[in-house]
């Protein structure tokens, strides 16, 4: 087979083949808004859908303990079976039993005597027998005995009991499973708040990726021209081998920028792209941009952030878990008071009803240091809560700077970047008229690629620090209103 023959049809056909892979890669290629992607990412993330889980956990463990004080209603079955062995002691049962039948018989016969006018003491020989007769019956019997008792019982019950007074703890754990509900619901809000923010790097780092590759393509698409126009000019002689190379290093540095934004711009895609689960997003509709009015007066944002953050709204919901866990700290040193009663299901309908008391005397535990430790936990949380408003109030400061900032540099970015075209036309002028030198047309086209570059970045700058801003204050939903204000500049 001759390979050098047919190395014209490989090439035509790998050509065929790579454009047949890029038509199939674009169609299945998707093009996503931000607002899409936020929605997306809202609904479908392990994040979102874990934290919605955790929120309806929260609520149920709440449900459950609402009739917490109501009476408890049990149904008990007890099997059980029991064997019991006593002494019994019989001599003064003997004893009194012999004393008893001596003088019963004695009586009788002395009545009998006297009824029928006999002698006194004709029948005392018979008494006396008899009285031996019932001694030597009577010690027959056994000064103890041993008693065995052998059972086996099923016996079914109901049984009530209700608290009457638990000096608080009642009611702090009913408080405190509806303020652990209510921050589960505050910590989903956040987490979609800090994904919003997510969204945001993610989504608009993929488009100044884009603006820093397509920058960097059109730096190496002038600098591939500047060098085909040095090929002609050396040829015929107007310039110099040397000037012909310094359009080739400038060329080749290009056409290394341009590889390396390449390889940034995917990276941000799979980034995107694994944010979002999907594996298919290649294109973006909505641009960066810089809005020319400024969000709010900063003073307004430093008074309104406590009222909108989630964040201080978690915090002082964990100072109302420490002031409800003092209160159950302290309950556990009052009395508790209950009734109860049960009812047996047998036939023999026995019951008992009645109400108790108790209090601890001593179990182990100081009672009066667990209620110390409890306060100072609630005098940390409230400390812990105005350290954070001290921290969120430098972000707030700082970010709204960098977006004025921001601002202000894309104006002047705008009127330096007229102003580097106009120089680049001048260059290339002068260049081609033997009056300016090859390194001035490159730094010109440079400084224009690094301005549109510069100004990409500036208008990224300018969202990360209204996202960070927003999320600081605890409105970062309201991010998208802040891309379709009228007097916005698009980065496209």
């Amino acid at each position: 087979m001759n390979l050098k023959n047919n190395k014209p049809r490989l090439l035509f056909g790998l050509s065929i083949l790579t454009a047949m892979m890029l038509n199939i890669s674009q169609s299945h290629a998707q093009s996503i808004s931000f607002q899409d992607a936020e929605r997306q990412l809202l609904q479908s993330s392990y994040s979102s859908q874990a934290f919605y889980q955790l929120e309806n956990a929260a609520k149920l463990e709440a449900e459950a303990v609402k009739n917490i004080g109501l009476p408890r209603v049990d149904l008990n079955v007890r099997a059980y079976a029991f064997h019991s062995e006593v002494d019994i002691p019989l001599k003064q049962f003997k004893n009194n039993l012999e004393n008893g039948l001596s003088q019963g018989i004695t009586g009788q016969i002395n009545q009998w005597e006297s009824h029928n006018g006999l002698p006194s003491g004709i029948t005392e020989p018979l008494q006396n027998g008899i009285n031996n007769t019932i001694h030597s019956s009577i010690g027959l019997i056994p000064d103890t005995s041993n008693v065995i008792l052998e059972d086996q019982v099923i016996r079914p019950t109901i049984s009530v009991m209700m608290p009457l007074y638990t000096g608080g703890l009642t009611t702090s754990a009913k408080e405190i499973a509806t303020i652990q509900a209510g921050r589960s619901e505050l910590s989903n809000k956040q987490q979609q708040d800090t994904q919003r923010f997510e969204l945001i790097q993610a989504y608009f780092n993929v488009q100044l990726q884009k603006q820093l590759q397509a920058s960097t393509g059109f730096n190496l698409d002038a600098m591939q021209q500047h060098y085909k126009n040095s090929l002609k000019l050396e040829q015929q002689g107007f310039i110099s081998k040397g000037q012909r190379m310094q359009f080739e290093v400038a060329k080749n540095n290009a056409e290394r920028s341009h590889q390396n934004s390449q390889a940034n711009l995917n990276a941000a895609l799979f980034q995107l792209n694994n944010l979002l689960q999907q594996t298919s997003i290649t294109d973006l509709s909505t641009p960066l941009f810089v809005n020319r009015s400024e969000p709010q007066s900063v003073n307004a944002l430093l008074n309104s952030f406590k009222q909108n953050s989630t964040l201080i709204q978690k915090m002082q919901m964990d100072t109302e878990l420490a002031k409800a866990n003092v209160k159950a700290q302290q309950a556990t040193k009052k009395p508790n008071v209950f009734a109860f009663g049960e009812y047996s299901l047998d036939h023999n309908e026995n019951w008992i009803i009645g109400v108790a008391a108790r209090y601890n005397l001593f179990s182990g535990i100081d009672k009066n240091k667990n209620i110390q430790a409890a306060e100072l936990k609630r005098y940390a949380t409230e400390l812990m809560t105005a350290r954070t408003q001290q921290e969120i109030e430098n972000v707030i400061y700082k970010s709204y700077s960098e977006a004025v900032s921001a601002q202000q540099s894309d104006v002047l970015l705008q009127q330096n970047l007229k102003a580097a075209q106009e120089n680049l036309r001048i260059q290339t002028l002068s260049f081609k008229e033997d009056v300016g030198t090859a390194m001035q047309v490159i730094d010109a086209q440079n400084m224009l690629s690094g301005l549109k570059a510069e100004m990409a970045l500036n208008a990224y700058k300018y969202v990360m620090s209204l996202a960070t801003l927003l999320q600081s204050h605890g409105s970062i939903a309201e991010f998208q209103s802040f891309m379709q204000h009228t007097n916005t500049h698009y980065i496209r």
